[in-house]
């Protein structure tokens, strides 16, 4: 059986996307989704633990909003110097690199004792997790078939969901037995996966057969030139997306602990937890069920039908008191408000040849994610005159933004060979 321009073995068309993977493929898919899984536990600690830091270092709302902004303005760059270094280094290498990038910096936040010491160290974060989904996206999209794209990338994708709820649980069994500084040190423990993935992950085929490594300026001069407008508009929906989703869910952990006298539902530690843990099962589907809709009906009607719902569940769940309707209705908002998150990785591979392949991904997903920042400050200052609740239901105009630039602007790429 041939092989295919990824360098791996294509399963029969109509087959399950896991039969007939090679030892290469499955490496490659437990390096990513764990990577991302632990990442995103790394980066989403903080958003569970704002009220007892602002507790101890005095910090107002606003004041989070900005420090979960500058960690997302960190992935930006990461996704560009690392992903970067995934095309010149390797995939694997550079996930390495990343990985124990983002894991120091969940220790060191650990130390902060001052709101300034807090900042930079979510910025290390940052660099860190924008770096691992660069490396990540390739890896994934340069080693399985065309035909499964969507799909192995929304299982990977689905990590993100397995990571926010780590964070969750992490942060509420370690909260109570060691404070705040303690469940950030438990944030190193990602860097063991650094170690497992070097050793046991190799590099994809199609990027090996490239002769010629691009330098930096030749990289940038093909993503602003030849292949400038796919940057645009990419970065456009993904930015206008991102925004929707950061505003939202760097602030439901807090919203669901705001006394019921300041308009939140005001459910106690462990009531939050659990409603938080479940709306990731929410999303999870979410994530999986993208990349099949993706496959089927292709990129553009996946992401239009997820936005377009998005903005429609949104502001009705910020408008529910009931702890028993939100524990029901959690879970759908996650559903269709994380799950174009696994659109991104495998449309932007489509879009883009291998030898800047890993630069775009991670500079376009990840600069969607640096302005995305803007919208936890949003949502922080808004909370002043509209409350919390008002103030997230205003996100759910960042998703119809989005489906209103992929309606006009993306191409269609569902099935396309890498170049």
């Amino acid at each position: 059986m041939s092989l295919d321009v990824s360098g791996s073995r294509p399963a029969a068309a109509g087959t399950r996307w896991y039969v007939g993977a090679t030892k290469a493929q499955w490496q490659s898919f437990w390096s990513a989704y764990l990577g991302w899984a632990l990442d995103i536990m790394d980066l989403l600690l903080f958003a569970m633990l704002i009220s007892h830091i602002s507790a101890d270092l005095g910090m107002e709302r606003s004041t989070a909003g900005v420090i979960a902004s500058a960690s997302l303005v960190a992935t930006a760059f990461g996704g560009l110097v690392f992903g970067f270094l995934a095309d010149r280094i390797g995939r694997t290498r550079s996930m390495v690199l990343s990985i124990l990038c983002y894991s120091v910096g969940t220790l060191l936040c650990g130390f902060s004792q001052s709101v300034a010491q807090l900042i930079l160290f979510r910025m290390v974060v940052g660099l860190g997790v924008g770096g691992e989904w660069s490396a990540g996206a390739a890896l994934i999209t340069e080693t399985w078939p065309a035909q499964h794209r969507g799909k192995v990338m929304a299982w990977v994708q689905s990590a993100f969901a397995s990571g926010y709820a780590l964070a969750a649980i992490v942060a509420a069994v370690l909260l109570p037995v060691i404070g705040w500084r303690g469940v950030f040190f438990f944030g190193i423990a990602p860097a063991l996966l650094a170690f497992w993935i070097r050793r046991h992950t190799p590099e994809p085929e199609i990027w090996k057969q490239q002769t010629r490594r691009l330098t930096f300026m030749e990289t940038v001069k093909m993503l602003s030139g030849e292949h400038g407008r796919s940057t645009l508009v990419c970065f456009a929906f993904t930015a206008a997306a991102m925004c929707g989703y950061w505003g939202l869910f760097t602030w439901i952990p807090t919203w669901l602990a705001t006394p019921v006298a300041n308009g939140g539902p005001g459910l106690d530690l462990v009531k939050s937890t659990t409603w938080i843990v479940v709306m990731q099962v929410g999303a999870a589907l979410g994530f999986i069920s993208f990349g099949y809709v993706a496959d089927s009906l292709g990129r553009k009607v996946a992401f239009i039908v997820y936005f377009v719902l998005s903005a429609i569940a949104v502001p009705a769940y910020t408008m529910i008191s009931s702890p028993t309707v939100l524990l029901a209705f959690g879970p759908v908002v996650a559903f269709f408000g994380t799950g174009f998150y696994s659109g991104f990785a495998p449309t932007f591979a489509e879009l883009f040849p291998t030898n800047v392949r890993a630069t775009a991904q991670g500079f376009i997903y990840n600069a969607g994610r640096a302005v995305s920042a803007l919208a936890p400050m949003m949502v922080g200052f808004l909370s002043a005159g509209y409350g919390l609740s008002g103030a997230l239901a205003f996100t759910a105009g960042f998703f119809l933004i989005a489906g209103l630039i992929v309606l006009i602007f993306l191409p269609e790429t569902k099935g396309a060979k890498l170049q």
